[in-house]
C-alpha cells in the first residue's frame, strides 16, 4: 500500500497516520505506507477528523467538502478521500516521493 492513491471513483486516496493533540497542524511526512498528519484539535467529537480534513484540503488547494475520512474515523489510522485531484498533483502538493 503507498500514502496516495488512485480512487477508483476519481480523486485519491490518502492513507494517514493521525496525531492528534500536537502542538500545531502540519503534514510531517511518510511514516512506513502512511502519511503522517499532526493536527492540535483533541480527538474527541470528531474535531480531529474535521482539522485533518481542513489541512489536506488547504495543501491540495481543494474545498474542505471535497475532502472526507472513509475508513478508520475512530482510529489514528485512515483513510481519507479527496475529490478533484490526481496522485502526481498530490504527491507534489504534499511533499511526498516514492
Amino acid at each position: 500500500m503507498a500514502p496516495i492513491e488512485q480512487d477508483p471513483g476519481g480523486g485519491v486516496r490518502l492513507h494517514i497516520k493521525a496525531v492528534p493533540g500536537a502542538s500545531r497542524d502540519q503534514i510531517a511526512g511518510v511514516l512506513g505506507d502512511r502519511l503522517k498528519v499532526r493536527v492540535a484539535a483533541p480527538p474527541e467529537g470528531g474535531k480531529a477528523n474535521r482539522a485533518i480534513c481542513a489541512l489536506i484540503a488547504g495543501s491540495l488547494g481543494v474545498r474542505a467538502s471535497a475532502v472526507t475520512v472513509v475508513a478508520g474515523q475512530t482510529s489514528p489510522e485512515k483513510t481519507v478521500a479527496v475529490e478533484g485531484v490526481t496522485p502526481e498533483a498530490a504527491r507534489a502538493a504534499l511533499g511526498v516521493r516514492l
